[in-house]
């Protein structure tokens, strides 16, 4: 066997997430508006998007809430069921505003990787304010977005930022 363990790509794939995290936290830092999660998962990551940004309204998508009991979203920002089906009657009213969206959907599917992948950047883009931040545990195409190259902390590959331009 060759290659890294499972438990070392989860590794270098929290701590890119984290340090992505840390600077988009520095990014939005003054700038009004919402912030999206896509994926609740088990809360961890939104537990950790509103430690780090109380003020700011997080819409979560997800199929299910499998969120720990102390990581749950206001009920009123969870929007449960496919997302293709969930975020697109919340568009017109995010529209342009959200300054981060975090897309956590990827799984070890690549086939399902890559129809994850087309969707989040899909959806995404028409509720991205100027210079917003877009993350993604899969790597995406995003027409009017820049790649921002990965914090310190964050090995290449196992996570994404990109900006919108303006």
């Amino acid at each position: 066997m060759s290659g890294l363990s499972r438990l070392e790509k989860t590794l270098h794939r929290l701590q890119a997430q984290q340090a992505c995290l840390a600077f988009a936290f520095d990014e939005i830092a003054g700038r009004p508006g919402p912030v999206v999660e896509l994926g609740l998962g088990l809360g961890r990551t939104f537990d950790h998007l509103r430690r780090h940004l109380p003020d700011r309204e997080i819409h979560v998508f997800d199929r299910v809430n499998g969120a720990y009991v102390d990581c749950q979203p206001d009920p009123s920002l969870l929007h449960l069921g496919e997302i293709e089906q969930t975020l697109p009657p919340l568009a017109s009213r995010l529209a342009g505003t959200v300054v981060l969206a975090n897309s956590d959907l990827g799984s070890h599917d690549r086939e399902l990787n890559r129809v994850v992948a087309a969707m989040s950047a899909r959806l995404l883009p028409p509720l991205m304010a100027p210079r917003g931040i877009i993350m993604s545990d899969l790597p995406l195409e995003l027409d009017g977005f820049e790649t921002v190259p990965l914090p310190p902390g964050a090995r290449e590959g196992r996570y994404y930022l990109y900006r919108r331009g303006g």
